[in-house]
């Protein structure tokens, strides 16, 4: 019996819980930074492979392409002001993935992120961010509607 609570104690202070609060600073900043254009610290964040899913049917970014895309608005002082509530976390067996969702408050109202974090020489980075609108499923008839609307014009 010792020798399992030992055990279990072991494989949860080697487990990835105790990465947690480290993620959470992670993306917190990344939205923070975001909110303040601070286009270094925001881009630093990610890593090199890192890809972003937009809200628009065409919107799958590389690092490259959504860098691009940001720099203006981070030129101007002005890019998005997300606030993130309700975090969740999963990690991989080996511990160097992790993966998450959020809620998040926007102009768009709420929205859901939800991403992969990858440990990159023991540093955590971002490698993928997926942001989504949330249209209650009672209101989808008219939302399609509009959008068939708004395709065919």
């Amino acid at each position: 019996m010792k020798i399992l609570l030992t055990l279990s104690i072991a494989a949860l202070l080697s487990g990835s819980s105790k990465d947690v609060p480290v993620l959470n600073k992670l993306i917190d900043s990344w939205h923070k930074n975001a909110g303040a254009a601070q286009f270094t610290p925001y881009f630093s964040s990610m890593t090199e492979d890192f890809v972003f899913m937009g809200t628009a049917p065409n919107e799958r970014w590389t690092k490259d392409q959504f860098s691009a895309f940001c720099k203006p608005y981070f030129d101007k002082g002005k890019a998005w002001d997300f606030t993130p509530k309700n975090r969740n976390w999963s990690f991989s067996k080996d511990g160097k993935t992790a993966w998450f969702d959020e809620e998040l408050d926007t102009w768009m109202q709420d929205c859901r992120g939800s991403g992969v974090c990858v440990k990159e020489k023991g540093q955590w980075k971002i490698a993928f961010y997926n942001l989504t609108v949330l249209i209650e499923n009672e209101k989808m008839t008219e939302f399609l509607e509009l959008r068939k609307a708004s395709i065919e014009n």
